[in-house]
């Protein structure tokens, strides 16, 4: 059977079971609104003791007490994850607190300067970078001698728009989210042989804060984006449990053999996959980026046989 990927059979939300993540301990960044604060609600309705940080403590300190009234244990932690030092401290209060990192979260991001790359600011494009990608590499780094030292661990990245196809106007972002893909690729190889996986997810449009900052840039943004968060903003887009669900199934033993790979949340049929399927999966490119030419595609013709 060929790893064809699956077409969603259920694209609404879908709630997570209890109990996947209990004993683990998990750090997500950005933690404190939207699709981090939801992931952080999800570990903690699994069970996991949640590390939740981002630069508002106000919007974190929230998180945490949303985490306890789940039954979980929580610890707010205010970081800059473009700071290396923010970061060190944060993994170090994660261990002196919960003793280790199973998991980390790296959704902390900006959307950054909006508008045609020739007219953005060349410190709020760097800014974006640092935040999105430096910021992902920073606390990879930082819990790898953890993870490595007791050979398990799950990293999920979050990717966005951008990242497989271009996204005029948003520069810094696409381009930063982009590399973070590869960035999950490159880190899933080298920690493969440490029992540790590196994913990505593609989230999809939710109703985000980041949908009023591209309404509020107007024209900058040009016409399509805006339409599209305009439709976010009035449907809600995808809902914050669909990510967050995912999340869980990356963080938690069903997804384990599963690395390097960068899954949409709304449209990849994950909620069927099992170890088999995984193992399919991991056969062949899919879910990477890839240039499309005659030497890139050969592996998939090979695969299908065509």
């Amino acid at each position: 059977m060929s790893p064809i990927p699956r077409s969603p059979s259920n694209r609404g939300r879908r709630s997570a079971v209890g109990g996947r993540l209990q004993g683990k301990v998990a750090i997500v960044t950005g933690a404190g609104r939207g699709i981090g604060q939801a992931i952080a609600l999800a570990f903690a309705g699994e069970g996991a003791s949640v590390v939740v940080a981002s630069r508002t403590l106000a919007e974190i300190e929230e998180t945490a007490v949303q985490v306890q009234a789940l039954g979980g244990r929580a610890l707010a932690v205010q970081a800059d994850v473009a700071i290396q030092a923010d970061v060190i401290r944060m993994v170090d209060q994660t261990i002196q607190s919960f003793g280790t990192v199973d998991i980390l979260v790296n959704n902390a991001g900006l959307l950054g300067p909006i508008g045609p790359s020739v007219e953005n600011q060349a410190d709020d494009w760097a800014r974006t970078v640092m935040v999105n990608l430096v910021g992902t590499f920073l606390c990879c780094q930082a819990v790898l001698p953890v993870m490595i030292k007791q050979r398990r661990g799950k990293i999920i990245n979050l990717s966005g728009g951008g990242a497989t196809g271009p996204r005029p106007n948003f520069s810094a972002y696409a381009a930063s989210k982009a590399a973070v893909v590869r960035l999950t690729e490159t880190l899933a190889e080298e920690v493969k042989g440490h029992n540790i996986q590196v994913n990505a997810i593609a989230p999809g449009a939710a109703a985000t804060r980041m949908q009023n900052e591209i309404i509020v840039a107007g024209d900058a943004a040009g016409e399509q984006a805006l339409d599209e968060a305009q439709r976010v903003l009035e449907t809600g887009g995808t809902p914050l449990d669909n990510p967050a669900a995912l999340a869980v199934f990356l963080a938690s033993d069903q997804s384990d053999g599963l690395t390097g790979k960068l899954i949409a949340a709304p449209y990849d049929d994950w909620q069927s996959w099992d170890a088999d399927h995984i193992a399919e999966l991991m056969s062949a490119p899919w879910f990477t980026l890839r240039r499309m030419d005659p030497h890139t595609l050969r592996p998939f013709v090979d695969k299908l046989g065509v």
